[in-house]
């Protein structure tokens, strides 16, 4: 949720950010005249109970015939006050409603546009050249005895999977490793739940935009997260920091589940986009005024685990029409695929400044003793997507796969060879 005040101070600050999102920027003007109309109608709330009170102790003191007529006036304030109150308490709820449904204000210096028009900041590596034909990821995974596609679609349908063997002690070792480097760097590792209460849901801006992508419980009115950072924004809700304890870092490990609505066509085949997978991702509860150095802090720890596994990637600044609800900034790392030619995601890390926070109600006590936001930020370090890029990058003509040195300690392997022998043709 955006900042009120900040608002009423700056109301072109909002119109830009909804502007670089391609979202109405009249938004920001119905805002303001809700909040005018609310605070009008708080004031004459104010007025009128004060006058009710001052009416209500006249009416003891008064004389028989002016006691009439106070009494008569004490019932018409009485009607004013509980109409007064129930317009203030329209407009605010109205007011609310329309706050809930603004995105965060995007940053300034974030790329204009929408999913196509991100900025390409470092590139990092060189995609290989192969001397032979290089197979895709699931051609692989099915050589090495790591994915069954097909039996994922027999059991939960399409977009669901098995990984099996190697496949399973792969992303163990590569999750664990990636836990490993966020303990080491200071981060409390966290199994959170994976079902959380509407308002969690809702704190962390994923109900608005992003909602048909969620699985929904309706008998339990209870959510199916796409990521940890769900359960650990909620971790503190409703609860004051002490400040000397920011920035707090968690690792959490959990299984993701994504709808892929409107996704029907797009990366049918093998495992980039699918309805279950692991991820370990980063959460950060910081200091306003240091998130943006935080920010960069996520984004190193994103590129120093793709540097240990040794895959050509690069890093985007994502444009403003392509950022998430919560987001105010948005860093992407996309690893290259050769099969495809081009590069795909893998990591994304997220400022969402105070923006869930507020929603939430995360505050810490400032050095005048007062209660502030939070920022809150997000990071992937590891994904089950992630096996498509090492399969990929790492293969040989036989259809083995060198083990990345920095995973081989986790895995226990220095290749992995095929259990089935190359498909011919």
């Amino acid at each position: 949720m955006i900042d009120l005040r900040a608002l009423r101070d700056d109301p072109e600050r909002l119109r830009a950010s909804q502007r670089a999102r391609g979202e109405d920027p009249s938004v920001a003007d119905r805002l303001l005249e809700l909040d005018s109309g609310r605070r009008a109608a708080l004031t004459r709330f104010e007025t009128l109970r004060a006058e009710q009170k001052s009416v209500g102790k006249s009416v003891s003191k008064a004389s028989a015939e002016e006691r009439e007529e106070l009494l008569a006036r004490a019932k018409s304030l009485s009607a004013e006050v509980k109409e007064a109150e129930a317009e203030a308490g329209r407009l605010g709820d109205e007011l609310n409603a329309a706050l809930a449904r603004v995105p965060n204000l995007v940053q300034e210096g974030a790329p204009e546009g929408g999913v196509d028009d991100f900025r390409v900041m470092e590139t990092v590596g060189t995609p290989r050249e192969f001397d032979f034909t290089p197979r895709d990821h699931l051609e692989l995974g099915e050589m090495l005895g790591a994915i069954d596609m097909e039996r994922g679609a027999k059991v939960s349908g399409a977009r669901f999977y098995f990984l099996t063997g190697v496949g399973a002690q792969l992303e163990l070792a590569l999750l664990n490793m990636a836990m490993n480097q966020a303990v080491e760097a200071g981060f409390t590792p966290m199994i959170p739940p994976v079902l959380v209460k509407p308002e969690t849901m809702e704190g962390t801006g994923f109900l608005g935009e992003h909602s048909d992508e969620i699985y929904h419980l309706p008998a339990d009115d209870l959510y199916l997260v796409g990521t940890s950072e769900v359960p650990l924004a909620g971790y503190h809700a409703a609860e004051i920091l002490p400040a000397d304890d920011l920035p707090n870092r968690y690792i959490g490990w959990s299984p993701c589940f994504r709808r892929e609505a409107g996704s029907y066509g797009k990366d049918t085949r093998g495992i980039i986009r699918v309805h279950q997978f692991n991820k370990v991702e980063m959460f950060v509860y910081a200091h306003p005024d240091t998130a943006d150095e935080e920010h960069l802090r996520l984004l190193a720890w994103e590129r120093e685990m793709l540097d240990k596994l040794e895959l050509p990637y690069r890093v985007v600044d994502i444009a403003g029409g392509d950022l998430g609800t919560s987001a105010a900034r948005k860093y992407d790392c996309e690893a290259w695929v050769p099969t495809q030619e081009t590069y795909r995601e893998l990591t994304s890390t997220s400022n969402c400044t105070d923006f869930q926070a507020r929603r939430l109600n995360v505050r810490f006590r400032g050095e005048d003793g007062r209660p502030r936001f939070a920022a809150t930020l997000n990071g992937t370090l590891a994904t089950t997507r992630w096996i498509v890029a090492i399969l990929e990058n790492h293969q040989r003509e036989d259809g083995s796969v060198v083990v990345p040195e920095a995973l081989r300690p986790y895995l226990g392997r220095d290749v992995i060879e095929p259990v089935t022998p190359p498909r011919k043709g």
